[in-house]
């Protein structure tokens, strides 16, 4: 489920946000399938950033 809802998210803000900044750049138009491949891309990156992230508390100074 956490890989569902993790691309889910990651899908409809990727999507929000090149709808707006192409709404905002003079000449630019939205593309659907750039923003999905972005999606994808942003989910493997979370996944691996949550897999090289350490769980361990860190140690006292």
């Amino acid at each position: 489920m956490r890989f569902f809802w993790t691309f889910f998210w990651s899908f409809l803000l990727v999507q929000m946000l090149t709808y707006v900044v192409s709404s905002m750049t003079p000449g630019a138009e939205y593309e659907f399938m750039p923003a999905v491949i972005a999606s994808v891309v942003v989910t493997i990156l979370i996944f691996v950033v949550t897999t090289v992230i350490p769980n361990e508390p860190a140690a006292k100074h």
